[in-house]
C-alpha cells in the first residue's frame, strides 16, 4: 500500500545506498543484515532490500568513473519538490541533482545542507508502512553536524517541521540532541559534535548516518569483516542497547544496533571482532 508524501511531509521516507559494485553490496548486506533483494522499478542498476517481506532500503550502482564516495543517504518526504529546492537555495544549501522526474512516478532531488551533509527529497508515493524506528526498518537516522540547533532551523524551514500545518513532524530538545518525531515516535536525531567542514573524509565531515537493527551484533560484525567490511568504532552501549559503526567494502559508513542482552559480554570479548 502506498500513500502520498503530502500525508507524511517532512518525515524520513526512504534510505538508499549508492555503491560501485551492486553485487558485492548485495552479498555484504545479505550476510550482515539478512536482507533479500529484488529489482527496482528504476532499472537494472538498482535493487530494493527486503527483510521479512518489508522493503527496507534501496541500493544503486554508481558509475565506475564518478568521483563520489559510496554513502547511505536518507530521503525526506515533501509535497512539492520545486518549493523545497527553492527553500534550500534560499537558506544557502546546495542542489546537486534535480528535481528529476521518474517514469515510475515521483520526483526527487539530491541536495546538501549549509554544512555539506547530503540528503534527498522525494515528492510522490511512498510505502505506507515505511517509518524509521519501526520493525525491520532503520532504527533511526542521525545527523552529525557542527551545530544541531542551527541545523534544526534549516531543516525545519525546508521540510516544515514544527509548524502549524496539520500532520507535521514535531521537534524537541532532549539530552543535548534535537529529536524529530513522527506521530510521537522518534525517527531522527540531530547531534552537535566535532566535525571538519572542509574534510574529504566521510567519517569526519557533517553527514546523515543510518542505524540498522540486527538480532545480534557479533554474527553481524563477523560477517561484515569476512566480506571486506571493517569496524570503525568500539562497541558502545547504554541502558537499552549496544551499537557499533562499520564501513562496508566500498567505504560506506553505517551503524548496527541491537537490544542489550542479545549478545553476552563474553561473546563480544572473544577474539575476532577486531
Amino acid at each position: 500500500m502506498e500513500i502520498s508524501t503530502r500525508e507524511v511531509f517532512g518525515a524520513p521516507c526512504w534510505v538508499s545506498l549508492m555503491t560501485r559494485d551492486l553485487g558485492t553490496a548485495q552479498r555484504f548486506y545479505r550476510a550482515v543484515a539478512g536482507w533479500r533483494f529484488r529489482p527496482a522499478r528504476l532499472g537494472e542498476a538498482f535493487s530494493v532490500a527486503f527483510l521479512n517481506r518489508v522493503p527496507v532500503a534501496g541500493i544503486g550502482a554508481l558509475a565506475a568513473d564518478l568521483g563520489v564516495a559510496a554513502a547511505w543517504t536518507p530521503y525526506f518526504a515533501v509535497d512539492d519538490a520545486d518549493v523545497a529546492v527553492d527553500r534550500i537555495r534560499e537558506r544557502t544549501g546546495t542542489i546537486a541533482v534535480g528535481p528529476v522526474s521518474f517514469e515510475s512516478g515521483g520526483r526527487a532531488a539530491l541536495v546538501a545542507d549549509p554544512d555539506g551533509a547530503v540528503f534527498g527529497i522525494w515528492e510522490g508515493d511512498v510505502a505506507a508502512d515505511w517509518r524509521a524506528g519501526k520493525g525491520p526498518l532503520p532504527a533511526w537516522l542521525e545527523l552529525r553536524t557542527r551545530n544541531a540547533l542551527d541545523a534544526a532551523m534549516f531543516y525545519g524551514a525546508v521540510l516544515e517541521w514544527a509548524t502549524d500545518r496539520p500532520g507535521c513532524c514535531a521537534v524537541s530538545y532532549e539530552e543535548d540532541q534535537v529529536v524529530l518525531r513522527q506521530n510521537g515516535e522518534p525517527v531522527a536525531r540531530l547531534n552537535s559534535g566535532p566535525v571538519e567542514l572542509a574534510s574529504y573524509s566521510p567519517h569526519t565531515r557533517p553527514r546523515w548516518h543510518v542505524h540498522f537493527r540486527v538480532p545480534r551484533l557479533r554474527p553481524a560484525i563477523e560477517a561484515a569483516v569476512m566480506l571486506g567490511g571493517r569496524m570503525v568504532s568500539d562497541i558502545t552501549s547504554n541502558a537499552v542497547e549496544r551499537w557499533v559503526t562499520l564501513r562496508d567494502p566500498d567505504g560506506a559508513l553505517f551503524t548496527l544496533t541491537t537490544e542489550l542482552g542479545a549478545d553476552s559480554d563474553e561473546d563480544l570479548a572473544r577474539p575476532g571482532l577486531y
